[in-house]
């Protein structure tokens, strides 16, 4: 008698991953909402998994390129193993083992989020889509600076309301808002640093559908955000946005006029702002000597980096364990005596990408980061022009998320993590894509 094969025939698989799109944009779009995010990228996991299972992991090419799969799966290694090795004599062994555990549930979503712009299709779905995102975060967020609410916020907020009785911020949480919140809300104040790394799709999109004027009128819109909601971080990244995504459709003195703008922006802002004011006022005391005057410039941050090096003295090999910065802060902190600029109680992350790294895992930790930094730029270097071309939105964005010469938002948590590791996937999608073969 026959057997019949009731698995699913590999030419069927980049069919059954043509929704792949839809799942990276709902991540996206749900960030306001993160555990509705959290739950689509769980489920966009468990779906890829099945989905490989069925077919038995055959017609893999047909979803990515070989290259693709092996430097998506090399960029989230060097960002897992070194969390993983951490948790061997962490502080906190049980948060460091889950944490880790955990974490693993992204590369699955990585092969989603990859094989989401492995072909012409994809791309266009995908990377259009993250620029309608943030055009329509960006007009939310002026229309909060107009009538002094975000109508999408608003939104969420009235549904969550009718649905448990209580809304997305606390009272306490409105009140201590001091700067432009847009769709994430009071209580979630990372606009500026979500919209100036996404920026590179929509300043990308604008410059080719609408030339010049286009990007010129984007990058005022945008900016305008940036700056008011007030993470001096996000104002580096988003002008490193424009420099590179601008001087070739505008040339260099055209750039120079539009950074003589943006300073001319900052200082009517600083004259209308008291909070914006406050900003640019800390930002100058990193001209006057003193150790104070820095601190208060860094707002804090200082203090934070003098501990983290403290645990890298300590824990040079492997780390304090990732997450537990918190716990090893009081032991390293340099001035305990003294209340923080933060507030009361222990810095949570180092806020610096280089510094996490190395008081979190290690030595180890950071030669394996520095080993995917590596292994993604020999792909670029070895990458045809059109490749380039079309990776180039994805590419600056993975680039000025993880400039090292910033502040940033810790990488081993749930929401920049994922941000990150997103970013990653996309890059080398559409870098190695399979319109090359």
């Amino acid at each position: 008698m026959n057997r019949v094969d009731l698995s699913i025939p590999p030419s069927s698989v980049a069919h059954g991953w043509r929704w792949a799109p839809v799942w990276v944009l709902a991540f996206v779009a749900l960030w306001p909402a993160s555990g509705w995010a959290e739950g689509v990228m769980v489920l966009g996991a468990l779906a890829a998994i099945a989905r490989l299972l069925l077919v038995r992991f055959r017609g893999g090419m047909r979803l990515l390129s070989g290259p693709a799969w092996a430097l998506t799966s090399v960029l989230f290694f060097a960002y897992w193993l070194p969390e993983a090795i951490s948790a061997v004599d962490a502080l906190d062994h049980g948060r460091a083992w889950r944490e880790s555990l955990v974490d693993l549930r992204y590369l699955p979503f990585l092969w989603l989020v990859a094989a989401a712009v492995a072909d012409a299709r994809g791309r266009r779905i995908t990377f259009n889509g993250l620029a309608i995102i943030v055009a329509v975060w960006t007009l939310d967020a002026l229309a909060q600076v107009a009538f002094g609410t975000s109508p999408l916020f608003w939104s969420i907020d009235q549904l969550k309301l009718m649905v448990s009785g209580h809304g997305m911020c606390t009272a306490a949480q409105v009140a201590a808002a001091d700067r432009l919140s847009g769709i994430l809300g009071p209580c979630n104040l990372k606009l500026g640093v979500v919209l100036a790394s996404l920026s590179p799709f929509a300043m990308f999109a604008v410059g080719r559908r609408f030339g010049m004027i286009g990007w010129i009128l984007a990058a005022a819109a945008i900016g305008l955000v940036v700056l008011l909601a007030g993470a001096r971080s996000a104002w580096i990244t988003f002008a490193l946005v424009l420099l590179f995504s601008g001087w070739r459709l505008l040339g260099w003195k055209r750039m120079v006029g539009v950074f003589a703008f943006g300073a001319a922006l900052l200082v009517v802002l600083a004259l209308v702002s008291p909070q914006f004011e406050e900003r640019i006022e800390r930002s100058t005391a990193l001209l006057t000597i003193g150790q104070d005057n820095v601190d208060t410039a860094l707002s804090g941050r200082a203090q934070i980096w003098r501990a983290a090096l403290c645990m890298v003295r300590e824990h040079p090999v492997n780390g304090v364990g990732v997450r537990n910065f918190r716990d090893a802060f009081p032991d390293c902190d340099p001035s305990p005596q003294e209340r923080p600029a933060w507030g009361e109680g222990p810095a949570l992350h180092a806020h610096q990408i280089v510094l996490e790294v190395l008081s979190e895992t290690g030595a180890f930790g950071l030669l394996l980061w520095l080993a995917g930094a590596a292994m993604a730029w020999r792909a670029w270097r070895f990458a045809t022009p059109q490749a380039r071309d079309r990776a180039r939105p994805a590419m600056l964005a993975l680039a000025v998320t993880v400039f090292p010469l910033n502040t940033h938002l810790a990488f081993y948590s749930t929401f920049w993590g994922g941000l990150a590791l997103m970013l990653a996937a996309l890059y080398s999608g559409s870098l190695l894509a399979r319109d090359d073969d």
